[in-house]
């Protein structure tokens, strides 16, 4: 598979944080969309941008917390929108459109990781619905605000979308339910979603990048018990983090999608899976530390997962 998956020597790397990738960058007058701006990963990104210059809007399923949260950051916007309900989706697309104002900047951070099974709408898996399907209906319904003014679009994945492809004969797992697999596909469609929307969305100016944030905790492993990561060896007996996996502090690991979305090196390029700030290689096969699966990346793939999330949805805007 022929593939723009190569490195280019951007001059940073894993402990590169948000504010390093941003220095030299003003971004005064940009508006950017951060889901889950205001936790974990999702909250520094937002505090980084702000402090380049730009106004982030961050649409929180719990606005309580989030006005907690961003308390003392100024130039920030919060609204209500729930991922798992397309409702809810539509109904803060429109109220962001009825404002007239156009996005530069989207980066879609929210996301639940390895919950218990769960469902959500009409029986659909809670983790493809969250992290995949609302983020798909969220875009597509935001198109004429992303559009005009050739915005980049972010798709937060993660190096777990290795634990699975798309099942297509069964993506809502109604048979055998693996918390870890149905994370790793949620994470290979947010990755394939960038794929297709870089190809539909290029002619407009729109490009779509998708990455790897790097092993963090933070609220994302609000699901797992403290037994399974003293085994995954995250953190010890007292709850103290561990460090065998290099976890990334917060403002590190916004640092790839702080890069993605405003980095001038990766202008004219798109549609590819990054990590590091850096493109990302293909993983070789059998690894399952570093890399993009080739089906994360795989274009017919892409076009496939984005007709069933259409359908799924009811929302594309591309259709004739």
């Amino acid at each position: 598979m022929s593939t723009a998956q190569h490195k280019t020597g951007s001059g940073f790397g894993a402990t590169s944080t948000a504010d390093d990738v941003l220095r030299g960058i003003d971004l005064t007058g940009r508006l950017a969309l951060v889901t889950g701006g205001y936790s974990g990963i999702g909250l520094e990104t937002t505090r980084s941008l702000v402090r380049a210059g730009a106004r982030v809007v961050a649409p929180a399923r719990r606005p309580v917390t989030a006005e907690q949260a961003l308390a003392g950051v100024p130039g920030v916007e919060l609204d209500e929108l729930d991922l798992g309900d397309l409702e809810s989706v539509r109904g803060f697309a429109e109220r962001f459109l009825a404002s007239g104002r156009t996005l530069d900047i989207v980066i879609g951070s929210a996301g639940i990781m390895a919950c218990p099974e769960t469902r959500v709408g009409p029986g659909w898996e809670a983790q493809f619905a969250t992290n995949h399907l609302g983020h798909f209906a969220l875009v597509n319904r935001l198109w004429p605000a992303i559009a005009p003014g050739g915005a980049r679009v972010v798709s937060v994945s993660s190096r777990g979308h290795h634990f699975s492809g798309v099942r297509w004969d069964d993506v809502h797992w109604r048979r055998s339910y693996d918390k870890w697999e149905a994370y790793g596909q949620a994470k290979t469609a947010n990755a394939l979603f960038a794929v297709q929307l870089d190809k539909l969305g290029r002619d407009a100016g729109v490009r779509a990048f998708a990455l790897h944030p790097g092993g963090i905790l933070t609220p994302l492993q609000r699901h797992l018990p403290r037994e399974e990561m003293i085994e995954r060896g995250w953190i010890d007996e007292e709850g103290n983090p561990l460090n065998p996996e290099g976890f990334k502090t917060p403002p590190q690991g916004a640092a790839t999608q702080v890069w993605a979305a405003t980095s001038p090196q990766l202008d004219g390029l798109g549609g590819v899976y990054l990590e590091d700030c850096d493109i990302a290689e293909r993983a070789p096969r059998g690894d399952e530390r570093t890399g993009v699966k080739d089906w994360a990346i795989d274009p017919e793939q892409a076009a496939r997962l984005w007709k069933l999330s259409a359908e799924l949805t009811g929302v594309d805007a591309f259709a004739a």
